[in-house]
């Protein structure tokens, strides 16, 4: 939490790869009197600091995390300016570039070493072979693995043992060891201590890349945004830096162009390719009035357009600011495992040596499991010394160990999902909510906005004798035209869709509570209730007044129109399904999840709407502060399986309530801020996707930890007892860690390919009931 008028520090580790490492930053952070807490990201390589006092300074936050073994690319306090996003792209490629350096000043050296150990070993000895692989390890173990021995030395002299230390232990001290071949005969630990190196640069090189790919997506949508920016200044057209806009400006973009941020078109016309936000591939038709976001392209129109919201607060920011929220949460089955690896290399140090001392005391205790692995296994050889063997059975027992293959094992499955998700609009915010998924079973949806598309439309047109629909529709739209009522919006939206001629009325009149008056042409015109019918003297017309009781069943406003005293028609408007909600209500039940609908409107209208989608609970006239109490009670009964659908900022407080809230929309800030999942699109399916991300992204998760664990169960034993050689142990090592990489990266293509049904069984549960009685209910007419 940030402490009141002190910015936190934030800070680039480039070497933090895994949850392990993370854990090491953080707990030498916390040491420091000065600091209030820490915030790491493994997946963008930061740590966010934050201060309990003004003691705390730029220098103490470095030598600290340097003290811990890794190094500090970037340190600034937040609201100065750091290095920026483009910035960080090129850390981590130098970072790269460099791993990329050290493994081949260490693959050739060590790869010669190989080519001689052979034909010395099975054929004829080779002259000086001792002095010539020395030399040949030198670059290998002190040059490219310089790096690898500072961080163990600072690691250790903080008391912060990380996975550096257990492979300068299983490389140092073997070749300084092998140097005592030069004094008296002895087995070469040399090549040893070049391969561990070696494959371990290999490792962290591959673990480096496959970790870029797997974050591949959130640096993506960082590069997608505008550079620059045309805008009005002083009567004349300027370019500046996207960073130096400010709210109010009026800025120009041409076709082809990216919008450079947030605003509200104030001229012109075209379509906008919003792929970036939602997903969807087919542009969309943007005009004044409209609002568009950053970083989407400006299909063919010009447009002028208002910034409305800049840096922080722009769409794209928010984006990658939930994207880093959910590749820096943690899952809770992840906690065990991180206290675990906490304690695990120190727990590898002290049995390697108990390994060594065991085999130099007790040689004969297991010889026998190597008597029958010989043979069998190549590089076992009862023959060898008892030293030689405590010394490989101890090292094998270093280099073979990973807590990294734990640490990694959900950030690499929360970065690619976060990815993915974005990618289609849907941004989750924490690994609790992927966990929490796994349990649900019942979906509380919000009607207005969620299930209906939150604006009225115009849904039936009804004639009366002598008069055609497209007349009692073109009268009735013309005379409304001149009205700014939401009824009337949608009277003429109608009309329009319906390629009618539109005009403006003369004398109009707008009658409270009843409707309106005016003449379109040389015709008088009524749009109203029974009421304005009645006191106009209109001559009623039984079928189209039986009709309006029909529809208005339904829970449809009904307006009556005459034209020239006679009834010449109705229309029904109403707030309308939005096209996917039945089809993502029927995909729910398949799925094993009971759908309530909670809305504040009426129970005619609510329970029409449960009708039309299969809905299997309804709760009518429920204020705001009355879906807490519905989610409240759900929770009561279905303890940790509620998740609540809303889109406006009256859902905020029941979204925060329920197990796991999805904002659903472009919706609100505080809508946003509340939920655990937002749903970019306002299409109702992609809670399903959601569900289905999140189950999968699971199933990744616990994959990893088993074969991560399985790993380190079976290896550490097995290398304790002498049946594994170190140099086979290291390459095991690097092979659990990309495992765990690979497996997360298969995301990318499972997900979207499985079907519904592949994804958990739901629990047997009782079929759908039909939707709850409730007694409150109100006319709307």
């Amino acid at each position: 939490m940030k402490s009141e008028n002190l910015s936190e520090f934030v800070v680039g580790v480039p070497g933090m790869c895994s949850n392990h490492c993370a854990g090491l930053v953080k707990k030498s952070l916390e040491r420091l009197p000065q600091v209030q807490s820490v915030e790491t990201n493994t997946a963008r390589k930061r740590v966010v600091v934050y201060p309990k006092d003004k003691e705390l300074s730029v220098e103490m936050v470095r030598e600290t995390i340097e003290k811990a073994g890794y190094d500090v690319d970037e340190i600034y306090r937040e609201g100065e300016e750091g290095s920026g996003e483009e910035s960080q792209g090129d850390a981590e490629e130098a970072y790269l570039a460099k791993a990329w350096k050290n493994l081949w000043i260490a693959i050739i050296p060590t790869t010669l070493i190989m080519l001689l150990m052979m034909p010395h070993m099975l054929w004829v000895p080779i002259p000086g072979y001792l002095a010539i692989i020395a030399l040949l390890a030198i670059p290998v173990v002190f040059y490219a693995g310089w790096e690898t021995h500072r961080s163990a030395f600072r690691s250790l002299l903080n008391g912060t043992a990380n996975m550096d230390v257990l492979i300068s232990l299983g490389s140092l001290p073997p070749y300084l060891i092998g140097l005592v071949g030069f004094f008296t005969p002895m087995t070469s630990f040399i090549e040893m201590a070049a391969t561990i190196m070696a494959f371990h640069l290999l490792g962290r090189y591959l673990e480096t890349r496959a970790k870029g790919k797997a974050s591949q997506a959130i640096r993506k949508l960082l590069h997608m945004g505008a550079r620059t920016a045309r805008v009005e200044r002083d009567g004349e057209t300027v370019e500046v830096p996207v960073k130096e806009l400010q709210e109010g400006d009026l800025m120009i973009i041409r076709p082809g162009e990216k919008i450079p941020t947030d605003g509200e078109v104030v001229e012109g016309s075209s379509h906008v390719d919003e792929s970036l936000a939602t997903g969807e591939s087919v542009p969309v038709e943007r005009s004044t009035g409209d609002e568009v976001l950053g970083a989407t392209l400006n299909k063919e129109g010009r447009l002028k357009v208002r910034a409305t919201k800049v840096g922080k607060d722009t769409f794209l920011a928010q984006v990658v600011k939930l994207i880093e929220e959910a590749q820096g949460s943690k899952v809770p089955v992840q906690e065990l495992a991180d206290r675990i690896t906490a304690y695990f290399v120190p727990f590898v140090l002290g049995l390697s040596l108990l390994t060594f001392l065991f085999w130099l005391l007790f040689p004969q205790a297991l010889m026998p499991v190597l008597e029958a692995a010989d043979g069998v296994l190549p590089w076992v050889d009862p023959e060898r010394g008892t030293l030689s063997l405590a010394l490989l059975a101890g090292v094998a027992v270093l280099v073979i160990s990973c807590p990294c293959a734990l640490g990694l094992a959900t950030p690499t499955a929360l970065m690619v999902s976060s990815g993915l998700g974005a990618q289609q609009g849907i941004l989750i915010r924490s690994g609790e909510a992927i966990q929490k998924f796994r349990d649900i079973r019942w979906l509380v949806l919000d009607k207005t906005g969620t299930l209906t598309k939150g604006t009225p439309a115009l849904t039936e047109v009804v004639s009366g004798e002598d008069f055609s629909e497209e007349e009692v529709l073109r009268s009735a739209a013309s005379l409304e035209n001149a009205s700014e009522h939401p009824l009337a919006e949608a009277i003429v939206a109608g009309a329009r869709e319906r390629e009618l001629k539109v005009t403006e009325p003369e004398g109009f009149e707008a009658l409270t509570a009843r409707g309106v008056r005016g003449k379109v042409g040389e015709q008088t015109v009524l749009v109203g209730n029974r009421r304005l019918w009645e006191e106009e003297e209109v001559a009623s017309d039984g079928k189209l007044l039986e009709k309006a009781e029909e529809l208005e069943s339904e829970g449809k406003t009904v307006m009556l129109v005459a034209i020239d005293g006679k009834a010449a028609g109705l229309l029904a408007v109403a707030d309308t399904l939005k096209e996917s909600s039945r089809e993502a209500v029927r995909s729910f039940h398949q799925m094993g999840l009971r759908i309530v609908m909670v809305t504040g409107d009426n129970e005619r209208v609510a329970r029409q709407v449960a009708r039309e989608t299969g809905i299997d609970e309804v709760r009518a006239e429920v204020l705001p502060e009355g879906k807490v109490d519905v989610l409240k009670e759900l929770q009561e009964k279905h303890p940790g399986q509620v998740a609540m659908v809303g889109d406006g900022i009256n859902d905020a407080a029941a979204l925060k309530q329920a197990d796991i809230g999805l904002a659903i929309g472009a919706g609100a800030d505080v809508t946003i801020e509340a939920a655990d999942v937002t749903l970019v699109k306002g299409d109702l399916r992609d809670v399903e996707k959601a569900i289905l991300l999140s189950r999968a992204t699971f199933r990744k998760i616990t994959q990893n930890l088993f074969w991560a664990w399985i790993y380190n169960v079976v290896a550490i034993p097995v290398a304790a007892i002498g049946l594994l050689h170190p140099m086979v142990g290291v390459i095991a090592m690097t092979a659990s860690s990309l495992t765990v990489i690979s497996n997360s990266l298969l995301l990318n293509k499972s997900f979207g390919t499985k079907s519904k049904d592949e994804g958990e069984d739901p629990p047997a549960s009782e079929p759908p009931a039909s939707p709850a009685k409730k007694s409150c209910c109100h006319g709307s007419s």
